[in-house]
C-alpha cells in the first residue's frame, strides 16, 4: 500500500499571484500578491524561502512570524493566515503596498494632500505608542519599507523582523547586517562606552523622524540631510527637530508628540483626522453625537481621498444604519460617497439598503428619498421599482404633511419609465386625479399637472386619450392661477398626441374660455396656445395629406423620445410653485390656503411661440413647443419668469424638516364640499370616454367632488391688483380688474365648469332666482299642511285621554 505525502503548500487556502514582487522591503522577505482560493478575496503574502547557512537570518523571519501572529492592532499590519514548513515561511495579512511604492503611484498622480499624510503618520506614531507604552516592546525597525498601506489609505507598521523587549529579557537588540536598514540608527548607538542617558523609546523616535524626513523630501541619502526640514510643513517642523535632536532624553514620547501635534494650530490638528478618530470609536459614541457626526460629514466628504471614502466612511455609514439606527442623516452622506463606486458595486452595496430605506416609515426617512431619488435612480431596475419602490412611495399622495405629498409627485418624473402598465396607467393615474381635484394646496395641484404633461409620452394610448384631455381641461379652472397656466402649457407641450378633432372639439373650446381669465398670465398663455393650435389644424386644412403625419404619435405606443420634447415646458412649474407651497405652510400651517393672496405672477420660460404666418407650408413640429422668446415680450413678463427660475424644488423641503415630526392632519383645514355638476352639454360630451374609469379617484369622479377653498382672508389683495412686473406703476388699468372684483364679491370659480363663459354673474343671479322660488313654494306648502291640520283639528275635536280613534 502507498500512502502519498500531502503537500502543505498546494493544501494552503492562498495561492500567489503569478506577477513578480512588488517593491518587497529590505529584509529576509519578499511580498507577493495573491488571493483567496475560496472567495478571491485579495490578500498580500510575505514569504521566506529557508536557505543552507543563513540559520540566523531565519531566527529573524521566524521572531517576526510569531511577533505578527500575536499582536494585535488597528494600526499594525493585520495578520490573515501562514504556513511554516522546513523550506519556506508564508505570513498572509490584508492586501497592502509597500509605502514606498504607493507614494510614487500617488505622485504620479497629482501627490498626496497634507491631510492624507497627516493621518498616516499619525497611524503611525499611534502604533509605536502601543508598542512602547503598552507592550514594552522596541520596533528597532522604523523606517519607509516597514510601512504598508491597505486599499483604504490607512497607514499599518510591519517589518517586525528586529523587535525586541524593552525590559531586557530577551537580550539586546538582533543584529541586522544590511546597511539600508542601518543608516536609520540613531547616533547615539554608534557610542560603545553606553554612557549615553536614553529613554527607551529614543531609539524608534530617531528613526520616526528619519521617516518623516522621507516621507516629505524622499530617500534619505545619509544622517546629516536631517538637518534640513526641506519640504516638511512648517508647523511640523519644531516636533521634527524634537524628534532628530541629539540629545536622545529630550526625545518626546510617542503619546506626548500626538499630542503636540494634535494642539490648535498643530500638523494634525484637522478634520480629516478628526473624522477619522470619529470613526475609529463610533460604537462607544453617543446617539446625539452620531447624528451630528454624520450630518456635518457630507460638507467635508469632498475634500477626504475617493479610497477612504468607498473603503472607510461607506462601511461605517452602512452599518450604522443597519445597526446603529442612524436613520435618515446618513443617506446624504451615502449617496455622496456612492458616486465613487463602480456600477456593480453600487449594486450590491447601496440598492439594498435604498430598498429597505423605503419600507421605513421614517417621514424624514423617506422625503430625504425622494429628495435625493435622482441620485441612484439608473441603478434600479425595472422589477426592483414596480415590486418593491412603487408600492411603498404611493402611500406618499396620502400623507398628511404636504411636504411629502409634493415630493412623491416630483418623484414620478424619474419613476415613470420604469412602472409597468398597471402602475403608470391606472395605479397613478388613480391618485394624480384625487391630488388634481382634492388637494388643497395649490402649488401641489399645480405640479400634478406638470408632472402629467412630462409623462405623457409614457402613458398607453388608450390612456392618453382618457386622461390627458379631461385633466389638462380641470387645470384650467383650478381657482390657483399657475395652475391654469400648467394646464394650457400641458395641452401645448403634448400637442402631438391628439387627433385634429379633439383640438378642434374639445381644446380650444377650453383655451378660448381663458381669453377673458382674470389673470394675464393666464390670457397671455391662452393666447399663443390657441393661435399654434389653430395654426396646426389650417396647416391640415390646406393639406389634409398631412393628416397622417400630424397624428402620427396620437396611437403610437408610449414612447420616451416623445417626453424629451416637453422638457423644458413648464419647468418654471416644477421649480417655483414649490416655494409657494412653503409660504403658504409657513403663513396658515392648519388652515387652508389663501391661494389667490399669494402674491406672484407667473410668466414661465419654454412657452409655446405663436406662428407669425396662418398657414404654415409645413405641419408644426414638436420643436415648435420649446422654449422660444418672443420680440414683444415686455420686461415685465420677463422680469417675473426670472424670479420663478430662481426657485428650486428643494425649498418646500427646508420648511418641512421642522414640520415632519409633527402628526396634525394637514387636510383638515378649511376645505368645504362644492357641489353641483356641470350642465353644459360640451362639457359632458368631451368627457364620455370617462364613463369606464373607475369611480373613486378618477378624472371625472375627481371633478364632481372636487373641494372649494375658502375666500381669502379679510384685507387679501387680488391677483389682478398687483404690478407684476417692474417697480413703475401701468398707467393703463388692467381691463380685467374689474372682472375680477366682481366674480370675488359675488362667487368662487367653480372647476368643473369649463364651458361657463358667463363673466357678468349671470349664473349667479339665475342661482338665486331659483333659490327664490324654491323657498316661495316650500312656504307655500307648509301654509297648506297648516290649513289640512286645522281643518282636521275643528272637525273632530280635541281627542280624550284613553279613548280609541275610530276611522
Amino acid at each position: 500500500m502507498w500512502l502519498f505525502a500531502r503537500d502543505p503548500v498546494r493544501d494552503f487556502p492562498f495561492e500567489l499571484s503569478p506577477e513578480p514582487p512588488e517593491g518587497s522591503p529590505p529584509g529576509p522577505w519578499a511580498l507577493h500578491r495573491g488571493r483567496k482560493k475560496a472567495t478571491g478575496s485579495p490578500v498580500s503574502i510575505f514569504v521566506y524561502d529557508v536557505k543552507p547557512g543563513a540559520e540566523e537570518l531565519t531566527q529573524v523571519a521566524k521572531a517576526a512570524f510569531k511577533r505578527l501572529k500575536t499582536l494585535r492592532h488597528p494600526n499594525i499590519l493585520a495578520y490573515i493566515d501562514g504556513l511554516e514548513t522546513d523550506k519556506c515561511l508564508h505570513i498572509v495579512t490584508e492586501a497592502v503596498t509597500p509605502l514606498g511604492v504607493y507614494l510614487k503611484a500617488r505622485a504620479e498622480a497629482g501627490g498626496l494632500k497634507e491631510l492624507e499624510l497627516s493621518w498616516g503618520l499619525h497611524q503611525i506614531v499611534k502604533a509605536l505608542s502601543f508598542l512602547v507604552n503598552d507592550c514594552s516592546l522596541i520596533h528597532n525597525n522604523v523606517c519607509m519599507a516597514a510601512v504598508f498601506v491597505d486599499r483604504a489609505g490607512e497607514w499599518k507598521l510591519g517589518g517586525l523582523d528586529y523587535m525586541y523587549s524593552a525590559q531586557g529579557n530577551g537580550g539586546g537588540p538582533p543584529s541586522k547586517g544590511i546597511p539600508e536598514l542601518e543608516q536609520y540608527d540613531p547616533p547615539e548607538l554608534a557610542d560603545s562606552s553606553g554612557r549615553a542617558v536614553r529613554e527607551k523609546w529614543s531609539a524608534d523616535m530617531w528613526r520616526l523622524g528619519c521617516l518623516i524626513w522621507e516621507v516629505f523630501n524622499g530617500p534619505l541619502p545619509r544622517a546629516a540631510a536631517l538637518r534640513n526640514p526641506g519640504k516638511i510643513p512648517k508647523s511640523l517642523v519644531p516636533h521634527y527637530c524634537e524628534l532628530v535632536g541629539a540629545n536622545p532624553k529630550v526625545r518626546p514620547n510617542p503619546a506626548r508628540f500626538l499630542q503636540n501635534c494634535r494642539a490648535p494650530g498643530g500638523f494634525m490638528n484637522n478634520r480629516f483626522v478628526e473624522t477619522n478618530l470619529f470613526l475609529e470609536e463610533i460604537q462607544i459614541k453617543e446617539p446625539a453625537e452620531k447624528q451630528k457626526f454624520f450630518q456635518e460629514l457630507s460638507k467635508s466628504l469632498d475634500s477626504f481621498p475617493e479610497d477612504f471614502c468607498r473603503h472607510k466612511v461607506l462601511p461605517q455609514l452602512l452599518t450604522a444604519f443597519e445597526f446603529g439606527n442612524a436613520g435618515a442623516v446618513v443617506l446624504t452622506p451615502l449617496f455622496k460617497v456612492g458616486k465613487f463606486l463602480s456600477a456593480e458595486e453600487y449594486q450590491q452595496k447601496i440598492i439594498p439598503v435604498v430598498v429597505k430605506m423605503f419600507s421605513s416609515t421614517d417621514r424624514a426617512m423617506r422625503i430625504r428619498l425622494l429628495q435625493q431619488m435622482e441620485q441612484f435612480i439608473q441603478y434600479l431596475d425595472e422589477p426592483t421599482v414596480n415590486t418593491q419602490i412603487f408600492p411603498h412611495v404611493v402611500h406618499g399622495f396620502l400623507d398628511t404633511n404636504p411636504a411629502i405629498r409634493e415630493q412623491t409627485v416630483k418623484s414620478m418624473l424619474l419613476l415613470a419609465p420604469k412602472l409597468n402598465e398597471a402602475n403608470l396607467n391606472v395605479e397613478l393615474m388613480k391618485h394624480f386625479a384625487r391630488l388634481q381635484a382634492k388637494d388643497d394646496q395649490g402649488p401641489i395641484r399645480c405640479n400634478t399637472t406638470v408632472c402629467l404633461g412630462k409623462i405623457g409620452s409614457y402613458l398607453s394610448a388608450s390612456t392618453r386619450h382618457r386622461v390627458l384631455t379631461s385633466a389638462f381641461s380641470r387645470a384650467t379652472k383650478d381657482p390657483f392661477a399657475p395652475s391654469r397656466v400648467a394646464g394650457v402649457l400641458g395641452f401645448a407641450a403634448t400637442h402631438n398626441l391628439y387627433s385634429m378633432n379633439d383640438c378642434a372639439h374639445k381644446i380650444l373650446p377650453v383655451l378660448c374660455g381663458l381669453t377673458v381669465d382674470p389673470e394675464k398670465s393666464v390670457r397671455d398663455q391662452a393666447f399663443k396656445a390657441i393661435r399654434s393650435f389653430l395654426s396646426k389644424l389650417e396647416s391640415v386644412s390646406e393639406d389634409p395629406t398631412q393628416l397622417a403625419e400630424v397624428e402620427k404619435d396620437v396611437h403610437a405606443a408610449s414612447s420616451p423620445g416623445v417626453g424629451g420634447a416637453a422638457a423644458s415646458w413648464a419647468g418654471w412649474a416644477v421649480t417655483g410653485v414649490s416655494s409657494l407651497t412653503s409660504k403658504l405652510i409657513r403663513a396658515h400651517p392648519t388652515a387652508a390656503p389663501a391661494e389667490a393672496s399669494v402674491p406672484q405672477r407667473p410668466t414661465p420660460e419654454g412657452l409655446p411661440a405663436p406662428a407669425p404666418t396662418p398657414v404654415p407650408a409645413t405641419p408644426t413640429s414638436s420643436a415648435h413647443w420649446e422654449t422660444q422668446e418672443e420680440d414683444k415680450d415686455t420686461a415685465e413678463d420677463s422680469s417675473a419668469a426670472d424670479r420663478w427660475d430662481d426657485e428650486d424644488w428643494g425649498s418646500l423641503e427646508q420648511e418641512a424638516e421642522s414640520v415632519l415630526a409633527q402628526q396634525d392632519d394637514w387636510s383638515s383645514g378649511g376645505q368645504t364640499s362644492r357641489a353641483g355638476k356641470t350642465s353644459n352639454p360640451d362639457h359632458k360630451s368631451s368627457e364620455l370616454d370617462w364613463s369606464s374609469w373607475e369611480a373613486e379617484g378618477s378624472w371625472e369622479q375627481g371633478w364632481q367632488e372636487s373641494s372649494s377653498p375658502e375666500p381669502p382672508p379679510e384685507g387679501t389683495r387680488l391677483a389682478s391688483e398687483y404690478n407684476w412686473g417692474g417697480p413703475e406703476p401701468s398707467d393703463k388699468g388692467d381691463p380685467f380688474a374689474a372682472l375680477s372684483a366682481r366674480q370675488d364679491a359675488n362667487t368662487q370659480p367653480r372647476p368643473d365648469s369649463w364651458g361657463d363663459d358667463n363673466w357678468e354673474g349671470l349664473e349667479m343671479e339665475s342661482r338665486q332666482a331659483k333659490a327664490e322660488l324654491a323657498r316661495k313654494k316650500r312656504e307655500e306648502r307648509r301654509r297648506e299642511m297648516e290649513a289640512k291640520r286645522a281643518e282636521k283639528k275643528a272637525a273632530k275635536g280635541p281627542m280624550k285621554l284613553g279613548t280609541r280613534k275610530l276611522d
